[in-house]
């Protein structure tokens, strides 16, 4: 449901396509002055004028008044074009804004832990195939090299690549990662 200053806006837009000055007068002052508004508050992190935000999101506006759908809420359409003349301006100050980590802290994501205990792993790789075990104890487990473990086994490289990747596959389709 739009609130009254909504559909006030959205009326003035709609009476401003149809040729009335007054109404287009009257809502690009109301718009200017929430702009104003929601720049500053932005702008408070740095970065460009909030002024100049303002004049750009009018020109934008102007210029593409014609695209607002006239059955929807306009002031999500204004402040969409603001916020992208916000990020313009962002982009063209060529800085990057530092933030301390401490602001938005909680809302990271928390790392994942391994749930592969080393049991499962013991698991995972008594499933495998002889030659396949064989290659990947040696290689993931004694840190072995390609090369060593395919004198070891008397297999060729290519042969011990090969029984590597099925082997890793199939320890990974066990713990269900493609």
């Amino acid at each position: 449901m739009r609130s009254a200053g909504e559909e006030e806006l959205a009326d003035l837009l709609r009476a401003s396509i149809a040729g009335d000055e007054r109404a287009y007068a009257a809502f690009l002052e109301n718009v200017a002055a929430r702009v104003r508004a929601f720049a500053r508050r932005r702008m408070a992190l740095g970065g460009a004028d909030a002024e100049d935000i303002v004049q750009e999101t009018l020109l934008a506006i102007h210029l593409k008044r014609h695209t607002w759908r006239q059955d929807a809420p306009v002031l999500p359409w204004v402040f969409a074009i603001a916020r992208f003349k916000m990020i313009d301006a962002f982009r063209r100050s060529g800085r990057a804004k530092e933030v301390d980590i401490e602001a938005f802290s909680e809302t990271l994501a928390e790392p994942e832990t391994e749930s592969a205990s080393r049991r499962d792993i013991g698991r995972a790789i008594e499933a495998l195939t002889p030659a396949q075990k064989a290659v990947v104890s040696s290689i993931s487990v004694e840190g072995c090299s390609i090369a060593d473990t395919a004198r070891a086994l008397d297999m060729s490289e290519g042969a011990v690549r090969v029984a590597f990747h099925r082997g890793l596959a199939a320890i990974a389709a066990r713990f269900g990662k493609p």
